[in-house]
């Protein structure tokens, strides 16, 4: 069972009613990736690397999909 996930995005796609994150799946990656292509062929690798973050404040969603 996933957890309960909060999200303030309310442009994001996955956004529910009551800031809930109703994404299938949840990508999180830290802030020196966050502009990383993870469509492109080397992302297929995602599941096996591991970095570390230094607090939240070094965290990012991957998951946002703007609403159409």
């Amino acid at each position: 069972m996933m957890p309960d996930v909060k999200c303030s995005v309310a442009n994001c796609t996955y956004w529910a009613e009551g800031n809930n994150c109703a994404a299938k799946s949840i990508m999180i990656e830290i802030d020196k990736h966050a502009n990383a292509d993870l469509n492109s062929e080397f992302a297929e690798d995602f599941e096996g690397h591991q970095d570390q973050a230094t607090s939240v404040r070094n965290t990012c969603c991957h998951t946002f999909k703007a609403k159409k």
